[in-house]
């Protein structure tokens, strides 16, 4: 087969692209109503296929506070996963999990910080965990890494570990709420023969 850029692949395969999106931000949002024990009300995810330099100001400005937690994505693909969510939703989140505990602080404690690595291991474990449902493949996360910064500060560990397999990358939008709106970001990045990979599995290529 010809070598295929990532650009032409994901304009080609955007559609089933945007479909694993959904599924995966769909299950993730599930797991998370589980943890919560309520229900979890979830709009249809806005998928998009970005420059990487972009994604920055569509988390809302680059200089917005923002928790990410990064994980590597190893097995059949490699590739990485980030969840990003902002630093004051970030709290409205982890004071419903922690039963009202707030530290009061302006950043996470060690607490908060812990707890919100383990949130987000279990949702991006439960978005890949849909990936590999759908494609039959070997898909795990290795240990998540948690920074609070601003947008662009964050998003440049992966602009820097992958930015030279391309710089388009797979941001999936998912708003959820019960009482209170929390804007969440899934930030998928497979290298290209990964994406060849997972297309090839549903019998695209």
């Amino acid at each position: 087969m010809a070598e295929i850029s990532l650009e032409q692949m994901t304009d080609t395969y955007a559609d089933v692209l945007k479909e694993i999106g959904n599924i995966g931000a769909g299950n993730a949002m599930t797991a998370l109503s589980q943890m919560l024990n309520c229900k979890i009300d979830m709009q249809v995810p806005q998928v998009k296929l970005l420059d990487l330099s972009n994604v920055a100001t569509i988390v809302g400005s680059e200089e917005q506070l923002m928790v990410g937690v990064f994980l590597g994505v190893e097995g059949d693909i490699s590739g990485s996963i980030m969840f990003l969510i902002e630093l004051k939703s970030a709290k409205v989140l982890l004071k419903k999990i922690m039963m009202g505990y707030e530290s009061g602080l302006p950043m996470l404690d060690e607490m908060e910080a812990s707890a919100m690595q383990e949130v987000s291991n279990i949702i991006t474990g439960a978005y890949l965990n849909s990936l590999s449902s759908l494609t039959n493949l070997v898909i795990y996360p290795t240990p998540p890494s948690l920074s609070i910064d601003m947008a662009a500060a964050i998003l440049s560990v992966p602009a820097i570990e992958f930015g030279v397999l391309g710089d388009k990358i797979l941001m999936i939008q998912s708003q959820f709420y019960d009482e209170v709106e929390i804007d969440g970001y899934f930030v998928l990045i497979p290298d290209v023969d990964s994406y060849k990979k997972i297309l090839s599995s549903l019998g695209m290529m």
